[in-house]
């Protein structure tokens, strides 16, 4: 069996971080619909920033193969880091990667970045709010999805206090 590894999202080319979030979200294609044109800014913004690219994420491997990555924004450390996308390739969900891709990205914050709190959202229609509260984040905040072109449930804000 391959071992996981953790790499530098500067070792892929430009386009990896939209084609990830593609098959991550290919279950429902209205989320792709609404979010391309996101991907597709967030992808080339962390190519266009190098110091972005090296330091404010990674991709999650298995073996040599790419199955998923996770982000981050640290402009507001040392209050708090907010992590930005969260994925793994459809193919590999449920095995424990995206448990593991989250664990070493809080093991990452804290150790660079020492911010008093970390700060994730997510929409409650997704799994990923399982994953983030078995790592220790704690609900603080639903708010109702209001957008007209809202499809899916209540967004889901999430805190991790690192110093308390």
């Amino acid at each position: 069996m391959s071992e996981i590894q953790f790499r530098s999202l500067a070792e892929f080319p430009r386009g990896t971080l939209k084609s990830q979030l593609m098959d991550a979200y290919s279950f429902d294609p209205n989320w792709q619909k609404l979010y391309e044109a996101d991907w597709q800014a967030y992808d080339d913004f962390f190519y266009e920033n190098e110091s972005v690219l090296k330091t404010c994420g990674f991709v999650t491997c298995l073996g040599a193969k790419p199955i998923g990555h996770i982000s981050w924004d640290p402009r507001n450390a040392p209050g708090c880091v907010i992590i930005g996308h969260n994925c793994i390739l459809t193919k590999y969900k449920g095995k424990g990667y995206g448990k593991r891709q989250l664990q070493e990205a809080v093991r990452r914050i804290k150790e660079r970045l020492n911010p008093e709190k970390i700060i994730v959202t997510t929409n409650e229609k997704l799994i990923a709010k399982y994953n983030y509260e078995s790592v220790g984040f704690r609900l603080v905040k639903r708010e109702k999805n209001t957008d007209e072109s809202a499809f899916s449930g209540d967004y889901l804000f999430y805190e991790m206090e690192v110093n308390a």
